[in-house]
Order: C-alpha cells, then structure tokens, then sequence
C-alpha cells in the first residue's frame, strides 16, 4: 500500500511540473509558421525552378523569403512534374496554400468542389505552335490525322489544343492524343515518338530535331490565362499574410513587365531548361513584356474565365458546372497596385482582347 502511496505520490508531482517544461512551438494567430506555394510545372528532370511568370520571378529572386525574414515564417515550395492535376491533388490533401494554376486544372478543381480564391493574375496572350519531328511529311494539321499528338493532360495545354483542334475542324478523337510531361514532349518529338505537339519549339528547331507545321502568333480566343489563388481556409485565418504576398508578387510582376530588364529576365526563366533562352526570346519577341505579364482583373480576363468554364464543359472535361461569381476576389491585388502607386501602370483589354481606349 506505501509503495502505491508513494507512486501516486510521484506522478501527482511531475504532472505539476509539466506546464514547466518546453512546450512545441506554435503559430501566431496572426501569422502561420511557414507559406506553402505550388507550382504547377517543374523544370527539366523535374528541378525546382519555373519561368515565364511575376511568381516565377518572385521565387528565383527569394522576394518572399525576403519579405516574410523578419517574420520567421518559411516559405516552402513544390513543383510539380504532374502540372495542374498535381497541384489539385495536393490542395485537396491540406498540403499547400496558394498555387499558380492554369484555366483547365483550375477549373477541373473548382468543379470537384476545391475552395479556393483568384487573387491574381499570372499570364495571358502569346504565340501558339504547333511542331512536328524533323523528318515529318506533314503539311497540314489534317496531315496528321489518326496519329499520335502528345499533350499534358488536365492542363491548360489540354485546353488550348481543344480549341485549335475544333478551330481546324477537328477534335481529339480525330487523333491519338498522349499525355506526356512537358519536358518528356519535348524529348518525344525529337525522337519521333510522336507525330505533334504544342510546345516551344525554337531550340528543337535550331537542333534540327523538329520544325514548325504551323503557328498563330496572338489570338485572345485560343490562348490561355494563367492565374494565382489562395486557399479559402487560409485566406479567413491570414487576410493581412495573403495582402503582403500579393504585393510581394506585384512588384516582381512590376520587374518582369520592364523592357530594359526583358535579356536578364529571359536568362533568369531559362535556368529551368524545360524551355531554353532561345525559346523564351524567340516566343516572347513580337510581345510586350507588360502585356503578357498583367496581373489585372480586367474584362479580358474576367471573359477568358468564364470561356474557358463554358469551353470546358462543352469539351467534357467536366461534369459539373462551375459558378465564376464571388470566384475573383480582387481586393488584396487592388489595395498593392494603389499602394506601389500602380494603379494605371498595366493597360486593360476588353473581353475580346482588345486595347482598351
């Protein structure tokens, strides 16, 4: 009976000394411990880098390892090999807060019941080309007829290809359509693997590995926006953590959009090596920098979004509708472009894509 005595005794104790000894570091309710961001591309053999974007920049300066030093939050970052449906499947599992998505995954994730916010805008406009292997006979898209094209499926590409398809007269089923990394594409059309593909392909064609069949150097109605969200959960619990990344990401989309930096930053993009800086200055050449790069919610976005919604469904990529209303939330963009005295510095373009007077 003592020795119980005594037991009790010493466990009664050291349950008194527990609020005394070291607790687990825990995160501010104002501010979390670490900011979670996916990429929805990755770069060749899958390194952690992007380009061709304000988020791209933001990441390769370290502006938002700079931005959130003092505050001891981390900045983590995936890239992901299997582009937008990766990053859907990673949202869905808690494991990232905000992402840079193109318009078919995102709306693929909003469909299958993902809450998230658009809080930026990442890309818009640009050529669309469409290359074939080196030794192809091929003249024509209807050349290629009942063979092989490779695409990422789930993606953005996904999307663009749909529309150049129904543009010609066809669709997917007129062709073997694979799905195929971006930088497995590109491999795929230098070994003949495939018959076609949309990719840049200016450094496969100074190697002499492909050539071009055809390209449509701007049209609003084929090519894709790309757009940056934030996860609802996150976006209630850190309003004032998601403004500052926000603004973060306006001044780097502010350096990027700046011709006298145009040379620096297709160098810096082209440290992916998915895409050269052969491809990077030939695709972007007949572009302004500041076109391309609009973080704008204007007209013309607002009408791509809702395109590529109806587009999507028509194509039967997706079986439940989509509602674009209380989607865009475009505050935090707004209160960054009046706060770095921005607000007429990037032109707005109708819906049709259009320059707006």
């Amino acid at each position: 009976m003592k020795k119980i005595v005594n037991k009790l005794s010493w466990l009664l104790g050291a349950l008194t000394l527990l609020p005394l000894l070291p607790q687990p570091a825990q995160a501010d309710e104002g501010k979390p411990t670490e900011i979670r961001i996916a990429f929805s591309s990755a770069g060749a053999s899958g390194r952690p880098l992007a380009g061709g974007s304000s988020l791209a920049t933001t990441h390769l300066h370290a502006a938002l390892e700079e931005e959130f030093k003092k505050d001891n939050i981390k900045i983590k970052w995936f890239f992901n090999v299997g582009a937008g449906p990766a990053t859907n499947e990673q949202f869905a599992n808690k494991l990232i807060d905000f992402a840079s998505h193109g318009d078919l995954p995102l709306i693929v994730g909003r469909s299958t019941g993902l809450k998230h916010k658009l809080i930026l805008g990442q890309g818009r406009f640009g050529e669309i080309v469409f290359v074939v292997p080196a030794n192809s006979e091929a003249k024509t898209l209807a050349d290629l007829k009942g063979k092989k094209i490779g695409v990422t499926k789930g993606t953005a590409g996904q999307l663009t290809l749909a529309r150049v398809l129904e543009k010609n007269g066809f669709t997917e089923r007129d062709f073997k359509v694979i799905s195929l990394d971006a930088a497995t594409l590109k491999a795929a059309l230098a070994t003949g693997d495939i018959d076609g593909a949309i990719v840049k392909p200016y450094d496969l064609v100074s190697r002499g590995v492909a050539k071009i069949l055809f390209k449509v150097s701007r049209d609003p109605k084929l090519t894709s926006i790309s757009n940056f969200w934030v996860g609802e959960e996150f976006e209630k619990k850190y309003p004032d953590i998601v403004q500052r990344v926000v603004t973060t990401i306006v001044k780097e989309a502010k350096f990027s959009s700046e011709e006298k930096n145009r040379t620096e930053l297709m160098q810096l993009w082209s440290r992916q090596a998915t895409d050269t800086y052969l491809d990077y200055v030939e695709t972007w050449k007949n572009d302004k920098l500041r076109e391309r790069i609009s973080p704008l919610f204007d007209e013309y976005y607002v009408a791509s979004l809702q395109k590529a919604v109806d587009e999507t469904k028509r194509f039967k990529l997706i079986r439940h509708d989509v509602d674009v209303k209380g989607w865009i939330e475009p505050k935090y963009l707004n209160n960054a472009l009046k706060e770095l005295k921005l607000e007429h510095y990037w032109d707005e373009f109708d819906k049709d894509g259009n320059l707006k007077k």
